[in-house]
């Protein structure tokens, strides 16, 4: 496994991957686990060549959020990308993919992003939308993978692609869980023992709607008040969001549809944890 920390490198080594086989980007901000990995094995199983972007993305912080915290091990991050069978890391320095002068801003549309995780992180989409349109640029995968977990950022890479008719498939993985049901989440080192126990309450909310919807409820508002009750009976928490949408325009409906999801940002302490989960299998119950 190589790990390349320049774009012109990556460029040609993607170049002379392509030239033999396909060619599999798993993005990431590195700080990895199961979650990230089990992109990697599903990478793995559909490519020739696999390719993982381990970059904490500048653009996509605000001023005062977590960007400098954010936790950076490449050594532990390239250990875990190799014990999966990647081929590629590619780990460059913000200057690399950020030279002096860059100014362009590849920018969503509003209705996706004045929204969900948009409201609290409005520049959070513009940076997650230039940093993998320069990826998608570098390493022309046939391929990228993301997790559901951030069902809002899947929905934009897919229009994304889509619209600007980049020659690539975005494939969404299922969210990977911990055994008591909180998604695995880079963040979650953040919390420390008390609080990682009240963060179960973002998954023990979302089972008690789904558990609702299949024994018949299909109110969204009824499904709202039971989700935030729940969330805020525990203390530790406090509620950035609890949306039930429409995938992937994010329409809001009164009663539930096919597609409708449930997707919620929650403080655990001072930590901000996402978490989501469709509704379609429950209503064919």
């Amino acid at each position: 496994m190589k790990i390349i920390t320049r774009v012109d490198e990556l460029k040609a080594a993607c170049k002379a991957a392509k030239a033999k086989g396909s060619v599999g980007l798993v993005p990431t901000m590195g700080a990895l686990h199961e979650g990230h990995g089990s992109l990697i094995k599903k990478c793995r199983e559909e490519n020739d060549t696999v390719v993982v972007s381990v970059f904490v993305n500048p653009l996509q912080f605000a001023p005062g959020e977590d960007y400098e915290e954010y936790p950076r091990d490449i050594d532990k991050d390239g250990a875990f990308c190799e014990s999966l069978g990647a081929d590629i890391v590619f780990h460059p320095e913000p200057e690399e993919m950020y030279p002096e002068n860059f100014g362009f801003r590849v920018t969503p549309p509003d209705a996706m992003t004045h929204i969900l995780c948009g409201i609290t992180r409005p520049i959070h989409f513009t940076g997650v939308a230039t940093v993998l349109t320069k990826l998608f640029n570098l390493v022309a995968p046939d391929k990228a993978y993301f997790g559901q977990k951030d069902v809002q950022q899947v929905a934009i890479v897919e229009a994304m692609v889509r619209d600007l008719n980049m020659d690539l498939a975005i494939v969404p993985c299922p969210i990977v869980r911990e055994e008591d049901g909180l998604a695995k989440s880079s963040r979650n080192r953040y919390l420390n023992a008390e609080e990682r126990k009240a963060a179960v309450v973002l998954s023990r909310s979302i089972k008690k709607a789904k558990a609702m919807v299949r024994e018949g409820e299909k109110d969204v508002a009824a499904l709202l008040d039971a989700v935030t009750k729940e969330i805020q009976a525990e203390p530790l928490a406090k509620i950035d969001y609890v949306e039930i949408l429409r995938f992937p325009h994010f329409e809001r409906d009164a009663t539930l549809v096919e597609d409708s999801f449930i997707a919620m940002a929650v403080y655990i302490g001072s930590t901000r944890l996402i978490d989501n989960s469709f509704f379609k299998e429950d209503l064919a119950k």
